[in-house]
């Protein structure tokens, strides 16, 4: 095994261990969350070890939540109870627990979290340079705790009773893609009886983060304007559905190229263009693959939506659209103070490929063990 993630309580009577923090979504399946707890029962006092897995959506600055302008919902948690152990029945030991299990040893007690797969995918919302607390969106966290009830209002959990580790929900692009979207537009100009057609196209439907994005641009200039340059950008945006029904888009990419377009005359070629996260550190509220601490991570992967699926329960909704621009000018000294647009926009899906050698899991079903 290569890495084992661990986390030991303050009274140092449990400790979480889990062999990878990143369990994918397989659109019709998700990987099983398999660990193993470390119990030790000299100080419990009759108390009881769970440990549970949360997926929490949360917007807003905790520092405001007083004033109402801080919202966290649990879009979906369960809890099992670890020790003393109940004598049900549970699933067999993964390879994963196995090799945990031996290097806990006796005291280690294997769980098995199963996630229903109709819930969001981790999403963060890159915070400003002063945002403390922990970030907004959508994010999954195990937590182990000594208790004497599962979830009980009435009765406080110290911190030194627990300790917790953030875990992701990822989804990988499929295997199989379809053609890339083409737009075209032709428009019409004052003084002028012939239009500018623009057409522009991707060569296929999902690009992977980091990868190079090749935009096919075509001009038929049939007036007597000139295409003074072409800007390629991309924009992210960002629905958040489940709380304040915010919108916005940022611009994640702004490239503009010298090439020029004589009138009565066409223009063909292809620009290479790469969004990456490395260029937009700065920008506050932007939306990320669930970022676990310490940890990098990369622009937010498109969100897919499956057939049936409520919106709502997926707290925030991210796309992409690339977007051509050309600015037309008469030409001359008054040229660009008479410029004008054309431009069109494609859907643009960013995804995270698929690793050659990952290793599907157990599906899930609708139940939890």
């Amino acid at each position: 095994m290569a890495k084992i993630f661990k986390k030991t309580s303050g009274n140092g009577s449990i400790s979480l261990y889990l062999g990878k923090r990143d369990f994918v979504d397989h659109v019709t399946s998700v990987d099983i969350v398999d660990g193993v707890l470390k119990v030790d029962p000299t100080d419990l006092n009759g108390r009881k070890v769970w440990v549970q897995l949360a997926c929490a959506f949360r917007y807003g600055r905790e520092d405001l939540d007083v004033i109402g302008l801080s919202f966290r919902k649990d879009i979906w948690i369960h809890h099992i109870q670890v020790y003393p152990p109940t004598g049900e029945s549970k699933p067999a030991n993964t390879p994963m627990q196995d090799s945990l299990m031996k290097k806990v040893g006796e005291q280690g007690y294997p769980f098995t979290f199963l996630i229903p797969n109709n819930l969001p995918c981790s999403v963060t919302l890159q915070p400003g340079p002063e945002d403390k607390g922990k970030a907004c969106g959508v994010d999954y966290e195990v937590k182990a705790y000594i208790a004497n009830e599962a979830e009980n209002l009435d009765e406080k959990v110290d911190k030194k009773d627990t300790c917790r580790l953030v875990i992701r929900k990822i989804q990988f692009a499929p295997d199989n893609t379809g053609a890339g979207p083409k737009a075209d537009i032709t428009k019409q100009f004052m003084m002028s009886d012939k239009p500018v057609h623009l057409e522009a196209s991707l060569e296929k439907e999902i690009y992977y983060h980091g990868d190079p994005i090749m935009v096919k641009v075509k001009i038929n200039n049939e007036t007597n304007k000139v295409v003074k340059k072409i800007k390629i950008s991309i924009d992210q945006t960002t629905d958040v559905v489940l709380y304040s029904a915010d919108k916005y888009s940022k611009c994640v990419l702004s490239e503009e190229f010298g090439d020029s377009v004589n009138g009565n005359s066409t223009f063909e070629k292809e620009y290479q263009i790469i969004p990456l996260l490395a260029n937009n550190k700065e920008k506050r509220g932007l939306a990320l693959d669930g970022r676990l601490k310490d940890e990098d991570t990369n622009l937010a992967s498109t969100t897919v939506l499956r057939p049936g699926m409520e919106k709502e329960v997926l707290g925030i909704l991210v796309s992409y659209k690339c977007k051509v621009n050309l600015m037309v000018s008469r030409g001359g000294i008054l040229g660009d103070l008479t410029a004008s647009d054309v431009f069109v926009e494609l859907p643009l899906v960013l995804m995270s490929p698929k690793p050659a050698a990952h290793w599907t899991k157990r599906p899930c079903s609708s139940a939890q063990m």
